[in-house]
């Protein structure tokens, strides 16, 4: 690793604060930087140690606000189906103002751009401009399964099994399971420092949390296509500025028109692939962080 890498793993890997979102969950919370609000949130099975090489670089120009979502890494797991992505985003916004924000910037990956679309939904007057980086909506994907998506995305449809299955089947062997979401999911170089997979594997495997992350995924196939459906008939789009990232070689960037599927839910769209598979952040942070901080600084110059 490089020395901002090993400075940004540091200060991520220091004890959380504890900054409470709603229903009494707290979220680990890390502040870094200065300037401008900008949330960073994770994917699914990390946690806000996925932006170690990216985060110290917008510290330089922005306040930094890394969380842990409920239900990963060192945040709370609450029991049962409290995970709509309504829920997730309440938690951020909750975050957000009691850190004295009113209004910030937003960037998500994988679960957290999910997380963050559905926030913009909520919350329009609170996301100045979102960030989401190798997915395409919820609903676009539900809508337009076929066997590549089913297979290379088969965890949606595994993790949303109900009966606890899955929860057993992965606490059986839950480093298999965590090593398999990143060196055998597309790629076969694995994204992660052993450093960074430690602290994944540590928290995942906390009570709760592998729960909690199957409640995640069993909400985006239920309550959240509810809400997308709905949005999505009542002409509902993002009119804040939307950046959209891709791995040019993950499915997403392999498999659909990225730019094309997002300007069917936002009106100001912009983005680029960038060369790498799904863990964008991780494997080109040098880029990725490059196109959030130009696209963050239009935005403020611009807005």
């Amino acid at each position: 690793m490089t020395e901002s890498e090993i400075i940004a793993v540091e200060l991520l890997a220091e004890p959380p604060a504890y900054v409470e979102g709603i229903d009494g969950v707290r979220i680990a919370t890390t502040v870094l930087g200065d300037g401008p609000p900008l949330l960073l949130l994770h994917g699914y099975p990390e946690m806000r140690d996925m932006w170690h090489a990216v985060a110290p670089v917008l510290a330089e120009r922005y306040t930094v606000v890394a969380t842990d979502l409920r239900g990963y890494g060192q945040s709370d797991a609450p029991s049962g189906d409290r995970y709509s992505k309504r829920e997730m985003a309440a938690d951020q916004l909750a975050v957000m103002g009691r850190l004295g924000f009113a209004e910030f910037f937003v960037a998500g990956h994988d679960r957290g751009a999910r997380v963050g679309h559905r926030m913009a939904l909520d919350a329009p007057g609170r996301v100045r401009a979102l960030a989401v980086i190798d997915v395409v909506p919820t609903l676009h994907m539900f809508d337009h399964v076929d066997r590549v998506m089913a297979t290379s995305y088969f965890h949606w449809f595994f993790l949303a099994l109900g009966g606890g299955l899955p929860e057993g089947l992965i606490r059986a062997d839950p480093e298999r399971w965590l090593r398999s979401r990143f060196v055998h999911r597309w790629s076969t170089r694995d994204p992660l420092t052993p450093e960074v997979f430690d602290r994944y594997l540590a928290c995942f495997t906390r009570a709760g949390v592998i729960e909690a992350t199957c409640a995640d995924y069993r909400a985006a196939a239920s309550v959240d296509l509810d809400l997308d459906r709905a949005d999505a008939a009542g002409g509902a789009r993002l009119e804040m500025p939307v950046l959209a990232l891709w791995g040019a070689d993950s499915y997403v960037g392999r498999n659909f028109d990225v730019l094309g599927v997002w300007s069917d839910y936002a009106s100001d769209v912009s983005g680029a692939g960038i060369a790498s598979d799904h863990y964008v952040p991780e494997e080109a942070p040098e880029a990725c962080a490059l196109h959030l901080h130009d696209f963050f600084d239009r935005i403020g110059v611009d807005g």
